[in-house]
């Protein structure tokens, strides 16, 4: 579950605890540095910076993860369940093809014996 909510979290980058520590004045001297060269460096940490100002408490934060979480499961899941139903209807058709070429078949094997016995 961890790894659900530092999905874009990489090593270089801080994480979102770190950059509310930063907003908060709570970030040693070390991290502050080596937040504001990243914001220097990356755009991406910039606009996280901006983005996390409008959240002062890390459970806000968190919160809104969860949030975001759990509307990225439900909107997978809608597109896992459409295709699966449609593999089903793809199935049927495919069946019922099989199906309608063994009739075929059988019924062009039983017309060319029986046309042969009568003659």
């Amino acid at each position: 579950m961890s790894q659900l909510s530092n999905i874009l979290n990489h090593d270089e980058e801080p994480g979102s605890e770190e950059l509310l520590r930063y907003l908060q004045g709570k970030a040693t001297e070390e991290e502050r540095f080596a937040i504001e060269k990243q914001m220097v460096d990356s755009s991406f940490v910039n606009e996280a910076m901006e983005g996390l100002q409008h959240f002062r408490d890390p459970q806000e934060v968190k919160n809104y993860v969860a949030q975001l979480n759990r509307q990225l499961q439900k909107h997978t899941d809608k597109k896992v369940t459409r295709r699966n139903k449609r593999k089903l209807k793809e199935q049927n058709w495919l069946t019922i093809a099989i199906l309608a070429i063994l009739l075929l078949c059988v019924t062009g094997y039983l017309l060319i014996h029986f046309l042969r016995v009568k003659h």
